[in-house]
């Protein structure tokens, strides 16, 4: 039902430089898009307007050139690096004899190809039911007319009103399995909350470095490239951090400039992580010179989904590719980390991520010395699942000699779970 290109496609990328700031769109940005898509780009058209035209979004001649453009170097779609309305893309189809794909269009085709869980999948193809409902209308005008023939009268519905329809019911089903996942997501927080384990969400534009930077902190082996929308799934790891314990990280989809509102809210669950953790490592590629774009591009997507009010800590990521910049912590007056340097695809500066980390999510902590003896040997594995020893002796007698530094917290639950003999180990 929907229009996915396939790989290897031959395109014409049609770019409009507008005066005004909320339809400007980013033309290196876009040939990431088509690269990312699998297409490949023959042509650049590129124009100025001060508003869109109603029949073709550009000028006349402008559509002709385009036509033109086509014919010349034999591309089998046009690529506008805009959202197109359904009547603006069938005239200019109409005129070019040639598919015509937006710029809203082209994103979610990458979702698609992108999405790997059964949720993900379910969203991207929300937001595609969503986009082409609006659309039915294209290449269909031979079923507008009512049904008829033997077994096919009756009702009187048209095949556009029973496609309409199909769509509409195939919708809700979606929403009723989505409505299902992001409850097996909420015991899932829930049982994290219980547990009292800090969330901490990767979040920042589109091929920024997050999943290379998840992977090298996690060990995980998420799907990471040089192209926009590599992940879309949101993963979840549990990590462990100096002085604080287990906490969860999770990766999130990118973040880009005017995506498309249904896409925002096809993916409410998957940026449900970034809303309700305890801090957002906005990961940023410090050596794209549209950062700071950017970066006011993912404050403003964070304040729609309302989680502008999470503490925030900047990495700039990819330093690598800078000449004389060192891996940092920069503080504020009053020694608090608010940016780390560092490059996830080089390992420079990894350890000063979860150092800031660490002061960030920093708890009180308890340090014992534990004198175990030989028959209560269960703590000692215990003690290591929590990763917090840090000195490991054996007297004469065969007891343990256990230095351990870990969250008060985890301390007061494992007395409270009825091991009050913990106490009696302690040497004073």
């Amino acid at each position: 039902m929907f229009d996915r290109h396939q790989a290897g496609e031959q395109a014409v990328l049609v770019h409009i430089d507008f005066p005004q700031e909320n339809a400007r769109e980013d033309l290196s940005e876009f040939e990431m898009l088509v690269s990312s898509a699998g297409v490949t780009a023959l042509n650049v058209v590129t124009g100025k307007r001060d508003t869109p035209h109603p029949k073709y979004f550009v000028g006349s001649g402008k559509a002709e050139e385009i036509r033109d453009a086509v014919n010349m170097f034999n591309a089998n779609v046009i690529l506008f690096n805009h959202a197109l309305s359904p009547s603006q893309e069938k005239n200019l189809e109409a005129l070019c004899e040639c598919r015509v794909i937006d710029r809203t269009t082209l994103i979610l085709d990458i979702f698609a190809q992108r999405a790997r869980t059964h949720e993900g999948k379910l969203q991207v193809e929300l937001a595609q039911l969503k986009h082409i409902s609006s659309r039915l209308i294209r290449g269909w005008t031979h079923l507008e007319r009512q049904k008829g023939g033997i077994g096919l009268r009756g009702p009187g519905e048209t095949q556009l009103e029973t496609d309409r329809r199909l769509l509409r019911e195939r919708m809700q089903t979606i929403r009723q399995r989505l409505e299902r996942v992001e409850k097996q997501r909420q015991q899932g927080r829930r049982a994290r909350e219980r547990a009292e384990i800090p969330t901490v969400s990767l979040v920042g534009y589109t091929n920024a470095g997050k999943s290379t930077l998840f992977n090298r902190i996690t060990d995980a082996q998420v799907y990471a490239a040089d192209q926009l929308f590599a992940t879309l799934d949101p993963t979840v790891r549990r990590l462990h951090i100096e002085d604080v314990g287990p906490i969860i990280l999770a990766d999130t989809v990118g973040f880009i400039r005017h995506l498309p509102h249904d896409l925002v809210a096809a993916f409410k669950a998957t940026l449900t992580e970034t809303r309700e953790a305890e801090i957002q490592l906005h990961v940023v590629d410090i050596a794209d010179e549209r950062r700071a774009d950017n970066m006011a591009q993912v404050d403003s997507v964070l304040t729609e989904i309302g989680a502008d009010d999470i503490e925030q800590l900047l990495v700039c990521n990819k330093i690598d590719k800078l000449d004389d910049v060192a891996p940092r912590i920069d503080r504020d007056e009053h020694g608090k980390p608010i940016r780390v340097w560092l490059s996830a695809q080089a390992n420079l500066g990894i350890e000063l991520l979860n150092q800031a980390l660490s002061e960030l999510l920093a708890v009180d902590v308890v340090d014992y010395t534990l004198k175990i003896p030989p028959v209560n040997g269960k703590w000692r594995g215990t003690f290591y699942q929590l990763h917090c020893i840090k000195d490991e002796q054996y007297d004469e007698h065969g007891n343990c000699l256990l230095r351990i530094t870990l969250p008060e917290r985890e301390w007061n639950k494992l007395l409270k779970a009825g091991k009050a003999e913990l106490e009696t180990f302690i040497q004073r």
